[in-house]
């Protein structure tokens, strides 16, 4: 009896933990350094063809003057902060984002010189929001508490107490997400905008993220508030919707494909544009010939016309007047609600739009598309402007070239790794963790700065052939793939210590917008086919396929990321300087709005005329803190 009560005394678990903690330690460990084994000779063997490290400062003068007009451009690096914080009965939702701006030259000889702006808290741009919710009505707004699959009942699975529908809430990422990218749009449609724009998070990713939580069609009028919202004359319905998620127009770059999910959409571009038109005209406009993908188109069509997207008109099919404001309308949506939560001072909760008489929540499904429609008037608003619109991640768990962009390249032959099966296996999991390694094993023959060649973000989605056919591909998650043409994807690290080459930064996923007049040529286009709803249908990626492959706008985006590092600040340590300055007013901000919160509900404790109901509104945890930090403090 003693022994058992040793075994579950305090001290006992404690010591149990201790050790849980080190032999895991230790095991995994041992298994990185298994892992770290196999990288061993790789370099050598096969990625010294993928690694591009030598980058010439005189040919990206030339480049950014071709692509800019000029050797002096200015830019902005965009980052967020959130913040959630229970008030009583209320949960206050906090998100917002700040810009760091200055301006880089381009010399003939050595390194771009940067210049940053000053007076961030007083003349920078920032734009955020704070949101206050009654609790009870959290799980209303935010979907992530709605079970998963064609429904919109609240999740019986999901926690249901006061702390953890506030720890759980997806409220102030959504809210901080959309300020980013609306921000980053407002700074694009300035009359002289930034011709760099930074953002501290994966593009391509963020976009797959926003196609899938906006999905689920069914849910859209029964889980958000932007149906029936009335924008001019008319108000909006799913057609709408559905139109805008896939709006990334540019014809140069064949976008968006025709093929796949986004085949509909392209032939309802290509109607808008062109007006009356016969199946075998979209077809020949498509560059669809082949038989099972006219089918295809016509099936869509058909489709079309049920849902009143078409009208038909002596056999040709026209688009409805209705929808030829649609992209126009969403723009003013996004300006309309985007100016009314971070910009405006509304007399009604910023989160709340006004439908059929009285005030909705928008919910954390509208705030996906409005995030994805204001990326969508990004993207295209930097085609027409020649902006160079670059995500940056820190950390990153991606493991798409390794899993995905390998497998299919050496499949197809376009690679030859001579890496095997078993040999991948071994490798670390991840791709940072992978690249990382090799640079440490390898840093006598790769230079710093390099990066990885540039690849499609379609691979995020790619995987080699289900059937093992060549010249095929499969989608990753329900045979679906992303848009192609559209970002392209890199790693990258940009310092090493001084005093010791192997001492080198941490490797950054990095992805950028495609530019048709630079990346969109015959040397660095693949052909693949997709087998997806009845057709095999073409799916035309952009890879580098070599680190010989001439990559001028790659090479500017090395030589200006390696211009905004420093070695001198431990934290800058091979990360880019204009996004931890956003970052560091961010944080500032963020700090800022918790003492107004705090204060606010100090404030509201000791009003003598609302002491007694506040007492009642208060949750148990909070009466009791307010108690502890009396008797502390009268001690």
């Amino acid at each position: 009896m003693e022994k058992d009560g040793a075994s579950s005394s305090l001290s006992g678990q404690i010591e149990r933990a201790g050790s849980i903690l080190q032999n895991g330690a230790v095991e995994q460990i041992e298994g990185y350094r298994t892992r770290f084994a196999a990288i061993q000779g790789l370099y050598e063997r096969f990625f010294n063809q993928i690694i591009v490290d030598r980058f010439q400062t005189g040919r990206v003068r030339k480049t950014a003057k071709e692509v800019f007009g000029s050797e002096k451009v200015s830019f902005a690096a965009v980052d967020g902060t959130d913040y959630a914080r229970p008030l009583f009965d209320l949960v206050v939702f906090f998100g917002g984002s700040y810009a760091a701006r200055g301006t880089i030259t381009y010399g003939e000889i050595g390194p771009p010189t940067v210049e940053y702006g000053d007076g961030f808290l007083t003349s920078g741009r920032a734009l955020s929001s704070c949101v206050p919710v009654y609790v009870s009505e959290v799980p209303d707004i935010d979907q992530s508490f709605i079970q998963p699959g064609e429904t919109s009942e609240i999740s019986l699975v999901r926690p249901s107490t006061d702390e953890a529908i506030v720890n759980n809430s997806t409220i102030p990422a959504w809210i901080m997400t959309f300020s980013e990218f609306y921000l980053a749009y407002k700074l694009a449609m300035e009359n002289n905008p930034p011709q760099i724009i930074l953002m501290d998070r994966s593009l391509a990713t963020t976009l797959a993220s926003l196609i899938y939580d906006t999905s689920r069609r069914k849910l859209w009028r029964t889980n958000g508030a932007l149906c029936g919202v009335s924008i001019g004359e008319e108000p909006l319905d799913e057609n709408d919707l559905a139109y805008g998620r896939h709006h990334a127009d540019n014809p140069d770059l064949d976008l968006p494909p025709p093929r796949g999910d986004y085949l509909r959409y392209r032939c309802l571009l290509a109607l808008e544009k062109s007006g009356v038109l016969t199946l075998e005209e979209i077809c020949a406009k498509l560059k669809i010939t082949e038989e099972d993908r006219k089918r295809r188109v016509e099936r869509f069509l058909k489709r079309s016309v049920t849902e009143k997207y078409l009208e038909l008109k002596d056999g040709s099919l026209a688009f409805r007047d209705r929808y030829r404001t649609t992209w126009p309308r969403i723009k003013t949506l996004v300006g309309t609600i985007g100016r009314r939560m971070f910009e405006e001072k509304p007399d009604q909760n910023p989160m709340k739009v006004w439908k059929n008489g009285e005030w909705h929540w928008l919910t954390t499904q509208d705030m996906a598309f409005l995030t994805l429609f204001t990326l969508n008037l990004l993207v295209e608003e930097c085609w027409r402007k020649r902006i160079l619109l670059v995500g940056m991640t820190k950390d990153t768990a991606a493991r798409d070239f390794k899993n995905h962009l390998l497998p299919v390249m050496t499949q197809a032959e376009v690679w030859q790794s001579g890496i095997s099966q078993d040999e991948l296996s071994k490798l670390p999991n991840t791709d940072r963790m992978l690249l990382q390694t090799l640079s440490v094993f390898s840093h006598e023959s790769i230079e710093v700065p390099w990066s990885l060649v540039e690849y499609d973000s379609c691979f995020l989605t790619t995987v080699p052939d289900f059937e093992h056919r060549p010249g095929f591909v499969s989608g990753a998650i329900r045979n679906k793939i992303i848009p192609e043409r559209l970002f392209l994807k890199s790693y990258v690290q940009l310092s090493q210590a001084d005093y010791d080459p192997q001492l080198r930064s941490n490797v950054l996923l990095m992805d950028r917008l495609a530019h048709p007049g630079f990346d969109l040529r015959p040397d660095t286009t693949l052909l693949f086919k997709h087998s997806y709803g009845g057709a095999d249908e073409p799916l035309t990626p952009i890879v580098f396929k070599e680190e010989q492959t001439e990559n001028p706008l790659q090479e500017l985006v090395m030589v200006t990321l390696g211009s905004m590092t420093s070695n001198s600040v431990p934290e800058l340590f091979g990360h880019n300087k204009p996004l931890f300055i956003a970052d560091k007013v961010a944080k500032w901000h963020n700090e800022e709005m918790r003492r107004i919160i705090d204060t606010t509900g100090k404030w509201l404790m000791n009003n003598p005329r609302l002491r007694r109901f506040v007492f009642y509104m208060s949750t148990f945890r909070e009466r009791r803190s307010e108690v502890e930090a009396t008797r502390r403090e009268a001690f």
